[in-house]
């Protein structure tokens, strides 16, 4: 029986969302403890109406979102795949959905960040037609940070 696959708009207050979110933490924290201390301010979420949530036979198992960057970009943040549903094609789902909310709003540009050990995550943002950028703020002189942008 295949999957069924659904993708839910929301906001940042939904409490499957509160709970991806808390996972992609714990996984960054354990992949990179070395930043731990001094790089986590980045990630804090403020209230957010840009969210998305795939529900994977009603069961959520990945969440990003988008905030407004500038007058004509948004920024991609939050995006996570639960480990045991990675190579379903979730994320380009999840990405395609904000670019296009993104996009219907009167935004002409995306810009993402994400970390030098992504290497799965790097190679689809490139894929989708992302290309690396100089870090813009905050990951300015952020070795451990890859900027990228594209437009939508």
């Amino acid at each position: 029986m295949d999957d069924q696959i659904r993708i839910v708009k929301s906001t940042s207050e939904n409490k499957d969302f509160i709970a991806l979110v808390a996972s992609l933490d714990q996984s960054l924290w354990e992949s990179y403890p070395e930043l731990k201390v001094d790089y986590w301010g980045n990630n804090i979420m403020e209230m957010n109406p840009n969210v998305v949530i795939i529900y994977l036979n009603d069961v959520a198992v990945a969440c990003a979102c988008f905030k407004k960057y500038n007058i004509n970009t948004i920024e991609i943040k939050r995006m996570f795949v639960s480990a045991e549903f990675r190579g379903k094609g979730l994320a380009q789902k999840m990405l395609r959905e904000l670019e296009s909310w993104a996009k219907e709003a009167g935004f002409s540009f995306s810009i993402l960040e994400t970390l030098y050990k992504q290497n799965a995550a790097i190679a689809m943002y490139q894929k989708l037609g992302y290309v690396v950028i100089e870090n813009y703020a905050p990951y300015i002189s952020r070795e451990s940070s890859i900027c990228m942008k594209k437009n939508i």
